[in-house]
C-alpha cells in the first residue's frame, strides 16, 4: 500500500504487512496465534498488537520500544488513542472499528504536534485485523514508524491521509474479553542483538499486558 519511495523510509510497515499477508489462509483474517515475532524481528521495535475491548476502543497488549520512546513512558495497558490529539481520536476510533468489522487493512499518515522540544516529525501507522481463538476479529497487528527527531517531549499525532483495503471475506467481528495469559514466550519479543547482551538496559521490545 506504500509507494516505492515511502517503502524505503517506512520499511517496517512493509515488513509487517507482508508478514500479515503471508499469515492469511485464503482470503480470510489470520489468527493471532499465527503471528510469531521471529517473523518480523527487524521490525519488532515498531510493531504492536492491540486488544479491541469495545467498539472503536483498543489497548496495547504488546508494543515495541519505538512507541515507548515516542510517548516518553511505558505504554502498558494504555489506549492507543493516548498517542493522538483529541481531535484525531474519534477518527482513529472509527478506523479501529472498521478494521475489525469490515474487515480491512488501513495505513494512516500521521503528523506530530510541534512545539519547543518537539521538532517536525511525521509517521505512518499500519492496522491489520486478527482473530482470536474463537475466530472473532478483535485483535489488531499494527506498526508505527516515524521519520524525524522525536525530541525531548512526548509526541502526539494528528491524522492525515488514510488508505484502506477491504478484505473480500473474513470471520465475523466481535469484541472479546482480554485473555489472561499470552501464548508467546516473552523472550521472543526481544531483538536478537539484545538477547546477546543480558545486561542491556532497554530491550528492543517489551511485552505488555493490560491484565498486569
Amino acid at each position: 500500500m506504500l509507494s516505492r519511495r515511502k517503502t524505503m523510509i517506512y520499511g517496517a510497515l512493509s515488513q509487517v504487512e507482508g508478514y500479515w499477508e503471508a499469515a492469511r489462509t485464503g482470503v480470510g483474517v489470520p489468527p493471532r496465534s499465527a503471528i510469531d515475532p521471529r517473523g518480523i524481528e527487524d521490525a519488532l521495535e515498531y510493531a504492536f498488537i492491540l486488544d479491541c475491548v469495545a467498539p472503536g476502543v483498543a489497548r496495547f497488549r504488546l508494543a515495541g520500544m519505538h512507541l515507548t520512546d515516542l510517548m516518553g513512558m511505558e505504554v502498558r495497558g494504555m489506549p492507543v488513542t493516548a498517542m493522538f490529539t483529541p481531535q484525531a481520536r474519534k477518527t482513529l476510533g472509527t478506523l479501529i472499528c472498521e478494521v475489525c468489522t469490515q474487515p480491512q487493512v488501513s495505513q494512516i499518515v500521521l503528523q506530530a504536534e510541534r512545539s519547543i522540544g518537539r521538532p517536525a516529525l511525521e509517521a505512518r501507522m499500519l492496522l491489520a485485523p486478527l482473530t482470536d481463538d474463537f475466530g472473532e476479529v478483535n485483535r489488531i497487528l499494527g506498526c508505527l514508524q516515524s521519520n524525524g527527531s522525536i525530541g525531548r517531549q512526548p509526541r502526539r499525532f494528528s491524522i492525515g491521509d488514510v488508505a484502506t483495503r477491504l478484505l473480500s471475506e473474513a470471520p465475523r467481528a466481535a469484541v472479546a474479553k482480554t485473555e489472561t495469559v499470552f501464548s508467546e514466550d516473552p523472550g521472543l519479543f526481544i531483538h536478537p542483538a539484545e538477547r546477546k547482551r543480558p545486561d542491556a538496559a532497554r530491550p528492543a521490545l517489551r511485552v505488555v499486558s493490560s491484565e498486569d
